[in-house]
């Protein structure tokens, strides 16, 4: 194989003395080297496994006479900062991860590289960092958490959140149970929320293994496939197959046919065009709602339907999904494997794959057809809505498919909050009213580094006497666990200067998700026509006072002050 780092070692005989003195052998320095990067750490159960991982990609690749290199950048987890300020670093980490991969990338002249992890920003960090550098790549997910007792997932902690600030309060025996048994084992939370959404995107843009998304973390198979990446990334250095050749315009058009058909978190709204864009590719909101309009929802995963991802793999995964929609895939592009998509698809049928997973399907008394939908039983079609209005002039995002039917249109009195935590502690006391439409502003990228509104979400479907009867509607975005209506990524932000900015507590605000909209449509209380409604917020636009954010130093800073719009994937 052509090593394309000779001319680069022969610059400075130090490069080879400083690998040798690293532990490499002699003869590693005269073999491709591969680079081998993950976010193992203990930072959080998605994390704390993958150096098992990395280890079998090493042997993967020693295997087929490379040489690999480790390195290491350890991700964040949305969970560990809910409720404090430390939620607003969350979103400007996914930048940090793909900057450290990038210039580990970059200092040595690798001839491939192989990414692993499991969660919310990493695997989008790691994705974008794949089409920014563009050398030989596979992506290697982390795989799904073991489920709770019952069947829960870590999102008990909602419930319990709520009632121990509320005047019932929890039994320390139900803390103390669900600390232990929350989260149950390494992996990504068993919810189809924005971890496990990200795996199934990398998967669906071809830059993972067929079917190595979501296997359970505790499974061999996970570290079957982590090898079988190593053997795999010497193939795709000796041909030169290029991310780039991969991850292209019909790519991402395929992962967003998927996106919509398994019910994926709304923040794949905002990952897959930062990914795209590092390829020249622009993925305009209105591409989601036009695919979101004809693809059947056939995933029966929460938080959108009733069974958690691992039973999801079970019944086949995102092959099983692919083939269900094959139909509306382009089936010949190009993935890691080096054949294209409809060649993966037949080859992973006839391997037995869904037979012996089918059987650990059955363990859970479900059969196939429980968690994936046949086409013609799908209820409904699509899961996410891009809407627009007044409010929203550049878009909005909405996951439908987790909202009850009865609350996807509404018109409701604002109450409106300069933060999150104001928000969440009125609906705390109790200060908020059924039929309210709730409105969190200046938590934008621009604005806080656009911070999850789990906590608020969660306390509202919590509270008996709010659920289903409360919307939310923020220039901040939502965990792929948010349930209800919640209204997000509302961009212009208000920071920016967006409509949002204008809305006063006691203004009227309309939505209808069938009809992709988001409007003022009455001031102080007073429904208005829209010409009426429009010329106010002009004229408060030009009163408005920009609202000075607290002083901010490094990687924040950084981040909210240079930021896209969330409709442009929220990147810089």
């Amino acid at each position: 194989m052509s090593i394309c780092s000779n001319r680069e070692r022969e610059l400075w005989a130090q490069f080879d003395a400083l690998q040798l003195g690293s532990g490499w052998d002699e003869e590693d320095i005269s073999k491709p080297q591969i680079l081998v990067e993950d976010v193992y750490g203990d930072s959080h159960p998605g994390s704390v496994h993958l150096n098992q991982l990395s280890e079998q990609i090493c042997r993967g690749v020693y295997e087929k006479g490379g040489a690999p290199g480790r390195f290491h950048t350890t991700d964040l987890c949305d969970g560990c900062a809910q409720g404090h300020d430390g939620m607003n670093m969350i979103l400007a980490s996914r930048e940090a991860i793909c900057d450290m991969v990038e210039l580990h990338a970059g200092f040595v002249p690798w001839d491939g590289m192989v990414l692993c992890s499991s969660c919310d920003k990493s695997v989008p960090a790691h994705l974008k960092a794949i089409a920014r550098v563009n050398i030989p790549s596979v992506f290697v997910p982390g795989g799904s958490m073991r489920p709770g007792p019952n069947q829960t997932t870590s999102l008990l902690a909602g419930s319990i959140s709520l009632r121990q600030k509320q005047k019932e309060g929890v039994p320390q025996e139900e803390v103390r149970d669900y600390k232990l048994t929350g989260c149950p084992s390494a992996g990504a939370c068993t919810f189809l929320g924005t971890a496990s959404t990200m795996q199934c995107m990398a998967e669906a843009l071809g830059m993972a293994l067929p079917g190595s998304a979501l296997a359970p973390a505790t499974m061999r198979d996970i570290l079957s496939y982590a090898r079988k990446a190593g053997r795999m990334i010497m193939k795709l250095a000796e041909k030169r197959v290029l991310p780039s050749d991969i991850l292209t315009l019909e790519a991402f058009k395929n992962a967003i046919i998927v996106h919509s058909a398994i019910g994926g978190s709304t923040n794949a709204t905002l990952h897959l065009p930062s990914i795209a864009r590092e390829l020249g590719i622009t993925l305009a909101p209105e591409l989601f709602d036009e695919i979101n309009h004809k693809i059947p929802h056939i995933g029966n995963v929460t938080p959108s339907g009733e069974h958690l991802t691992e039973a999801f793999w079970f019944a086949g995964g995102i092959p099983a999904v692919q083939w269900a929609l094959r139909k509306y895939l382009d089936l010949d592009v190009m993935t890691v494997t080096g054949r294209c998509l409809g060649e993966n698809l037949e080859e992973i049928a006839r391997s037995g794959f869904y037979r012996r997973n089918e059987g650990y399907l059955h363990n859970y008394g479900l059969q196939k057809e429980q968690v994936i939908f046949p086409l013609e039983k799908a209820e409904e079609t699509g899961s996410i809505a891009i809407l627009k209005g007044n409010l929203a002039p550049e878009g909005s995002v909405v996951k439908y498919s987790a909202c009850a039917k009865d609350m996807r249109k509404l018109c409701g009195t604002a109450r409106v909050y300069d933060s999150e935590e104001d928000a969440y502690n009125a609906v705390v006391k109790g200060d908020i009213n059924p039929g309210e439409i709730l409105v969190i502003r200046y938590e934008g990228p621009r604005g806080s580094g656009m911070p999850e509104m789990l906590m608020t979400t969660e306390a509202i479907v919590c509270d008996q006497k709010l659920n289903g009867k409360v919307s939310l509607v923020t220039d901040g975005r939502f965990s792929g666990a948010t349930r209800g209506a919640a209204i997000g990524h509302v961009s212009p932000e208000a920071a920016a200067g967006g409509p949002l900015a204008y809305i006063h507590t006691g203004d009227i605000i309309a939505y209808d998700i069938e009809e992709r909209s988001l409007n003022v449509v009455g001031i102080d209380g007073k429904m208005l026509e829209m010409e009426e409604v429009d010329s106010v917020l002009a004229q408060r636009a030009k009163e408005w006072e920009r609202k000075e954010p607290p002083v901010r130093k490094g990687v924040l800073k950084r981040y909210t002050e240079h930021a896209l719009s969330a409709m442009q994937g929220a990147g810089y």
